[in-house]
């Protein structure tokens, strides 16, 4: 790479990171006191020219400093991607401890994660709960809350459990639904759930006799309950601050964000379809598929606990503190992961 190549790639590492602090455009004369003092200010501008010529940065109005564009923004995160490897978060431990605490409930552990990482962050964070799918299953056990409605309780070999209250058509008794239940566990116990779902449960279908209505009844229930609690759920937390942000001044820039928040099918598919073999990921700009979301950027990572995989990140205003929050996002899921493989989570009062 050319001498003045380096120089205008660390120019505009410099103008975004002064654009991230301020939220104001970054001038060539500020750039030249605060950050290369070796070369004049003239140089600075033909640095600037250059940038902008490339659509790296762009004037707000004349006489106005630079601001940074998507492009910009993901040319300066490939720029520092090698700050990564050496930057690490220093709250793992705690993370252990939560998870340790709280292995036997771990939509309360991921809770108290999710709420640390938007007071790291100031951002919107989220975590989206484990796809269950992938587990086994160990148990399943069905209560008769009501004369209508059915808690299902589905238990995966890895420790997990998810219910569903659903409520039921068809009336049984007690005996009725032990039987079924009793059944269900001798038929599925072992079986992965997607197999369960897609496979399994036809197949059995298949098999029973018209007589048998009751049987047949309850495993459309069966389906249903499954279907309810494999997809991704996505729970955000954040503090009221994220708000205060220069980019939430407006009405609409609000009710915007909001409005795809909301949107969990349209989150959930940009972070399926954007999965590589790097530990994070950041979408901005067209990467989330709608004209009015360009102000935006999601920062996520995949993990996974007790080997079943979901995700957690964050969401707010593209000019966000990369160099801080990918490392952080980054090593949350790699904790997560590694401290909740099969035999990992051991409470110091149960060894």
């Amino acid at each position: 790479m050319k001498k003045n190549e380096i120089r205008q790639e660390k120019v505009l590492t410099y103008l975004v990171d002064e654009y991230i602090q301020t939220s104001e455009p970054v001038s060539s004369k500020l750039i030249c006191e605060k950050y290369v003092r070796s070369a004049s200010p003239a140089t600075i501008r033909i640095d600037l020219n250059k940038l902008e010529k490339d659509n790296m940065i762009y004037q707000p109005h004349t006489s106005a400093g630079r601001i940074p564009t998507i492009k910009g923004y993901r040319t300066y995160i490939n720029n520092i991607v090698t700050q990564f490897a050496t930057s690490k978060y220093d709250k793992t431990e705690l993370l252990r401890e939560i998870l340790v605490k709280y292995y036997k409930d771990t939509p309360l552990a991921l809770h108290y994660i999710m709420q640390l990482l938007a007071r790291e962050t100031d951002q919107l964070s989220f975590v989206a709960e484990p796809e269950i799918s992938y587990g086994h299953l160990e148990k399943l056990d069905v209560f008769k809350i009501s004369e209508n409605k059915l808690l299902f309780v589905v238990s995966l070999d890895s420790g997990l459990d998810k219910t569903v209250i659903l409520k039921c058509d068809q009336t049984l008794t007690e005996q009725q639904l032990r039987a079924l239940v009793r059944y269900m566990n001798e038929e599925l116990v072992g079986l992965q759930i997607y197999d369960i779902q897609n496979k399994i449960l036809d197949e059995i279908s298949e098999k029973i006799t018209e007589e048998n209505t009751i049987l047949k009844l309850f495993i459309q229930e069966l389906q249903n309950a499954l279907s309810e609690i494999s997809n991704y759920f996505i729970h955000f937390d954040g503090n009221i601050s994220f708000l205060e942000q220069p980019e939430f001044n407006e009405k609409s820039s609000i009710l915007t964000f909001l409005g795809f928040i909301q949107r969990q099918d349209h989150l959930i598919s940009l972070m399926q379809k954007s999965e590589k073999e790097k530990q994070w990921q950041v979408l901005m700009g067209e990467d989330l598929g709608q004209p009015e979301l360009t102000s935006y950027s999601l920062i996520f990572a995949k993990y996974e606990i007790f080997g079943i995989p979901g995700y957690l990140g964050v969401l707010g205003p593209v000019r966000m503190d990369y160099k801080k929050n990918i490392p952080i996002i980054r090593d949350i899921a790699q904790t997560i992961t590694n401290t909740t493989k099969k035999g990992m989570v051991v409470p110091k009062n149960d060894r």
